[in-house]
């Protein structure tokens, strides 16, 4: 009997002090964890950006005039020739010496403005020819398998964006010959005998829609006032103001998506300029930021994006560079350690700081230039509880 009693006290100390131990020793804090992993990383520019029609005609009052009602609503189609509005003479124009001067030196701008539209055009012609030129080349270059298909995409988006200023070139030299038109005939009202009393009727240069009425009531307008706009809403193109330091990043010819523009899944776009000044925007939060305009063009099929339209809502994401098997993990598990950046890592469930190179950056993951390897752990958002040598149970 004694023997079994010292035998139960013996025990009951032993598990005194275990339970003793298990209430000082601390306990494993939960966390959660991913695994490091090799597979494709993009590195983008997200901005907040619209549609716009690319190419629009502002029409404009020739001459200083009574404008009769606009019965054209914005949706409405015009084609070259459309009767867009109709201005009433004033009383006496050939007693304003003033008023003929400015049409003359109104014609005298648009033969000019001609000019120059026709030296673009031929300018446009000559770069489409050379870009289809060069796309035939690479295109038979490929097939040989000479060149990366990499090369032949860009040699055919340089094509497509060749062919878009040859238009938008044409475009502008119609818009120039409708005005020398309408600024002659804004010039023979100030000759006498030529019909004074007569409406002037002002006609639409190209085929598009009505955007935008900017003078619908009956009034006095004076000469150059802008009365609606015209352009053809199938024309899209986006613009998206980023910050200027992602500006420098982003090259024409580059991929991007359009997302959050209230369709099916994201559109397909590609860059075609950055424009090489910036501005200054006030952010959301009150913070003077500056801003860089980037311009692209939608590269799917049109009926995917018919639904959008000049001045719709959009999302951009431009990818600046992409890695199709680097080491990742998620952003949410870097922080700075001494200067440099670090994860914490997991073995044998303690937590362990591993310091890393940080490469690329993507919108949630970031590449890991050395210090990981595929397979490790690694713990995502460490909290204040996390230390080295810390015990650590996975959630």
């Amino acid at each position: 009997m004694k023997w079994s009693a010292r035998m139960i006290v013996r025990f009951a100390l032993v598990a005194l002090v275990a339970g003793l131990v298990a209430l000082v020793r601390p306990k494993p804090v939960d966390v959660d964890v991913a695994h490091v992993v090799r597979a494709t990383l993009e590195q983008t520019v997200v901005s907040e950006g619209k549609a716009r029609v690319r190419e629009r005609y502002t029409v404009s009052a020739p001459v200083t005039g009574t404008l009769a009602r606009i019965d054209l609503h914005e949706g409405d189609r015009v084609e070259p020739g459309t009767v867009l509005a109709r201005l009433l003479p004033l009383a006496s124009p050939l007693l304003d010496p003033d008023a003929r001067r400015s049409a003359e030196q109104h014609l005298a701008s648009t033969l000019d403005a001609s000019e120059q539209a026709q030296a673009t055009v031929a300018r446009a012609q000559i770069a489409r020819d050379t870009a289809a030129h060069d796309l035939a080349r690479t295109d038979a270059l490929s097939k040989e398998g000479a060149i990366p298909t990499s090369q032949l995409d860009q040699a055919s988006a340089d094509a497509r964006m060749r062919e878009a200023e040859l238009a938008s070139a044409t475009f502008a030299r119609r818009v120039a010959e409708h005005e020398i038109a309408q600024a002659r005939a804004a010039l023979a009202r100030f000759t006498p005998g030529a019909g004074k009393s007569e409406v002037f009727e002002i006609t639409s240069p190209v085929h598009g829609t009505v955007l935008h009425v900017l003078h619908k009531s009956e009034g006095v307008v004076a000469a150059g006032a802008a009365l609606l706009e015209v352009g053809d809403p199938a024309a899209l193109e986006l613009v998206a103001d980023v910050l200027s330091q992602d500006a420098v990043t982003v090259r024409p010819g580059m991929v991007a998506r359009i997302v959050h523009w209230g369709g099916d899944g994201p559109l397909p776009a590609k860059v075609r300029r950055v424009e090489p000044a910036a501005y200054t925007k006030t952010s959301a939060l009150g913070v003077d930021e500056q801003r860089v305009d980037v311009v692209l063009d939608l590269d799917g099929a049109p009926e995917t994006w018919r639904a959008l339209g000049d001045g719709f809502a959009v999302e951009v994401e431009i990818t600046v560079w992409s890695g199709p098997d680097v080491p990742k993990v998620p952003t949410s598990a870097l922080f700075r350690e001494g200067g440099a950046w670090a994860v914490f890592g997991v073995v044998n469930g303690r937590a362990i700081v591993r310091p890393v190179v940080r490469g690329h950056t993507g919108p949630l993951e970031t590449e890991i230039g050395s210090g990981l390897s595929a397979g490790d752990v690694v713990i995502i958002h460490p909290g204040a509880a996390i230390h080295a040598g810390q015990r650590v149970e996975f959630r």
